[in-house]
């Protein structure tokens, strides 16, 4: 008898959905912001970020060479990196915020949440069919 593989069965939505969360919140946090002088949008890279966590899950890590070095622990599983959105038009006072970008971006991160949460709500109940035998 062979044993279930989460990680298998349920492939990469996990990790989506939990990127695609906390990407919701930067993207929010800009919109929240927009006329706040000074204020840099900002945004997450969610290729990058899906392949850091998809090679950590499947054992890639970082090694050390001397007791010295930083541990590198948890690296994917905490907050992708935040980077700085190049601004079209900046404003006079320093914001860079574009609301209209802000919420297309927004609405589109939306989407594709709802998307792999249906992919992972579709896995779990075919999996739960599979343990029922139907």
């Amino acid at each position: 008898m062979t044993t279930i593989s989460f990680d298998n069965a349920l492939g990469i939505h996990d990790d989506a959905l939990r990127l695609r969360s906390q990407r919701s919140e930067v993207l929010a946090n800009n919109l929240a912001n927009a006329d706040t002088p000074g204020y840099k949008a900002r945004d997450v890279d969610f290729q990058a970020a899906l392949q850091q966590a998809q090679g950590q899950q499947e054992g890639m890590t970082m090694a050390a060479s001397d007791a010295a070095h930083m541990s590198a622990d948890g690296a994917g599983g905490g907050s992708p990196e935040l980077m700085y959105r190049n601004p079209i038009q900046p404003s006079i006072d320093g914001n860079t915020v574009d609301t209209q970008t802000e919420m297309s971006k927004y609405m589109r991160n939306s989407m594709e949440f709802q998307a792999s949460f249906q992919f992972l709500n579709s896995s779990i109940k075919g999996l739960k069919d599979a343990l029922a035998g139907q």
